[in-house]
């Protein structure tokens, strides 16, 4: 009997039964919070994480990596993704759109700048691992390209 102490642990095995089952039938891309009739996560708004929800993994992390084009999935805990630039002033003013986005969502990546380089890294550290905030925050920064 499911109580609400493990409600969250119920919530994932049943969001990667239903995962599995549209993967089985062929299905496209998807994962039970973005149905295939969703908006694109460039358009979904943040919401914040009070913990307690397992982190996305598996076939769910894969799916959603797949709306995220160009990020990388590392040890299913964080995504990271490298943007290249012509000069540091170009890379300066990418960070600051990054940061402007996260201060906006209330979800803070990892930038590290450098000389014509941005890398940023996204997990929800309430979680220790990935929520579909750290997706939503991909498409966005991948939006301001």
């Amino acid at each position: 009997m499911a109580t609400l102490k493990n409600a969250p642990i119920v919530a994932a095995v049943l969001r990667a039964v239903i995962i599995t089952l549209h993967f089985e039938q062929g299905g496209p891309p998807m994962t039970s919070s973005t149905p295939k009739n969703a908006p694109d996560l460039a358009t979904k708004e943040c919401v914040p994480c009070k913990g307690g929800v397992p982190p996305i993994k598996g076939r769910e992390l894969e799916g959603l990596l797949r709306h995220a084009p160009g990020w990388t999935a590392v040890d299913e805990h964080h995504i990271t993704k490298t943007f290249k630039f012509p000069d540091f002033k170009k890379a300066l003013e990418f960070t600051n759109r990054v940061g402007t986005i996260a201060e906006e969502q209330g979800h803070h990546p990892d930038i590290l700048l450098s000389w014509g380089k941005v890398e940023v890294t996204l997990y929800t550290h309430k979680v220790a691992g990935l929520t579909e905030n750290d997706f939503i925050m991909a498409a966005r920064i991948n939006s301001l390209r």
